[in-house]
């Protein structure tokens, strides 16, 4: 089928940094409507905190980012209502003790607007996962059929833009395969999907125009004007102006605490800031 136009992000000089030192830094970023565009890093490497600042629920320290002609983080809200997430700990992780057929309920209630009969099957068969068992207890769900199930409910939502964390994770190199070549079709149906990995090989069976990366998630110091005032922060991804991104660069890790307990601190910073504050920009 094919979904909603998708969003187009543009990102200049993003970066994050809290005490602890960078989360990523210089994201330079041209991702247009139907394209795949791929982040790589290591655990701790600010791929959560980078999907969650591209869709409006982190606040970066430095740069420019606009979705859709909307302004971050001035109208987070605004890009929350077109955007969805993929499963991501400490964010929106499945409740063991539930069933699909609860997760699946949750979604629909949880949408701003009523849901067309048949949009749950539809979300199902775009992720790929149309004969689930939907009376199975989340923690009897493979590891694939978790990852799937999560790409359902977020398409629940009916998204422009989806965000999908950690691709690879817990997952064989055939099930890997599998999981990029459901995203590159959600793609292909006119979402803008950006997705982040740790290994990226397996993303090379479903190369094409529409996919972009893996980009490197830098964490080194950021050489750009006023990246070392207040919080800021560096991690460099210098991207094309064609149909998505490029970006160059190394990585630079800081220490830091565990990777979960750093992106629960970070979230709580951005709910106290806010955000849905000034004009759009196209």
């Amino acid at each position: 089928m094919r979904w909603a136009t998708g969003a187009r992000v543009r990102a200049e000089g993003l970066a994050l940094t809290t005490g602890e030192g960078p989360v990523y830094t210089g994201v330079d970023l041209t991702a247009r409507p139907g394209t795949l565009t791929v982040f790589r890093a290591d655990s701790g490497g600010g791929r959560s905190a980078l999907l969650l600042s591209l869709t409006g629920r982190m606040r970066p320290t430095t740069g420019s980012l606009y979705v859709d002609g909307f302004t971050l983080p001035r109208q987070a809200r605004k890009v929350r209502r077109l955007s969805s997430l993929g499963l991501m700990d400490d964010v929106n992780a499945l409740e063991e003790r539930l069933r699909v057929r609860e997760h699946l309920t949750e979604a629909v209630m949880l949408r701003n607007r009523p849901a067309h009969r048949g949009l749950v099957d539809q979300a199902l068969d775009a992720a790929d996962v149309p004969g689930i068992d939907r009376d199975s207890l989340t923690k009897d769900l493979t590891m694939l059929e978790r990852r799937r199930l999560g790409v359902a409910l977020a398409l629940i939502a009916e998204p422009r833009l989806l965000a999908v964390d950690d691709v690879d994770g817990g997952l064989g190199p055939g099930h890997q395969a599998d999981l990029w070549g459901t995203l590159a079709r959600l793609a292909e149906e006119g979402i803008t999907v950006v997705a982040t990995c740790a290994d990226a090989d397996e993303l090379e069976e479903v190369r094409g125009p529409l996919v972009k990366g893996p980009f490197p998630i830098e964490q080194g110091p950021d050489t750009r004007p006023g990246a070392g005032d207040g919080d800021s922060t560096s991690d460099r991804t210098d991207a094309s102006h064609g149909t998505g991104a490029t970006a160059t660069g190394t990585a630079a890790t800081p220490a830091r605490s565990g990777p979960r307990s750093r992106l629960s601190a970070l979230l709580r910073r951005s709910e106290r800031r806010g955000g849905d504050r000034g004009t759009s920009q196209a």
